[in-house]
């Protein structure tokens, strides 16, 4: 798929797919803190904090916004990526306790809820989540990352740039693995 707007990117969506992720989309955007934008990134529906925010950007790359979380729809089904819980483990801990809570079966890589249908998904949950990280605690959370990986001032143990590294790895594989 290439859309290069919101819009275009549901239109192209089988009618089922385009419900269930409008109506992801709006919870997003209704629970969405200030600092953050919506757009196309990465061929999916994302939310990012902007460059004029953010000007180093994903990766140090200017052309790129800071992501925060995308949603898409692929082959086997759809996807939520939550892009912040790289560098912020208590927040997908918290996450993974309060889905089990909403009674819902939770279909989770590193940083991606699977699900098939709108009604797999708990909805309250992702709500929820989107509301408790700030653009500024997501810059945060993403330059102590990088620091850890040996990209920015640290003095962090072996261990911990590690497990930072193969962290962000899994982020970009992640990124890369959407299928239309």
């Amino acid at each position: 798929m290439t859309a290069s707007t919101v819009a275009q990117y549901l239109a192209a969506l089988p009618a089922d797919r385009r419900a269930a992720l409008s109506a992801v989309r709006k919870t997003i955007n209704e629970n969405l803190p200030d600092g953050y934008e919506e757009g196309m990134q990465f061929g999916m529906i994302g939310w990012y904090v902007p460059l004029s925010v953010y000007p180093a950007g994903y990766g140090e790359n200017p052309k790129v916004p800071l992501s925060f979380v995308a949603l898409a729809s692929q082959k086997s089904g759809m996807v939520l990526h939550f892009l912040c819980f790289y560098g912020h483990p208590t927040l997908s801990t918290w996450f993974t306790s309060e889905y089990k809570k909403s009674g819902k079966k939770l279909d989770m890589g590193k940083g991606c809820v699977r699900f098939k249908s709108l009604e797999d998904l708990a909805l309250d949950v992702v709500g929820r989540t989107v509301a408790r990280v700030s653009a500024e605690e997501h810059m945060a959370n993403y330059q102590a990352a990088r620091a850890l990986m040996g990209k920015g001032k640290s003095s962090a143990k072996k261990g911990a740039k590690k497990f930072a590294v193969k962290n962000h790895a899994a982020m970009r594989q992640t990124i890369r693995r959407v299928h239309y």
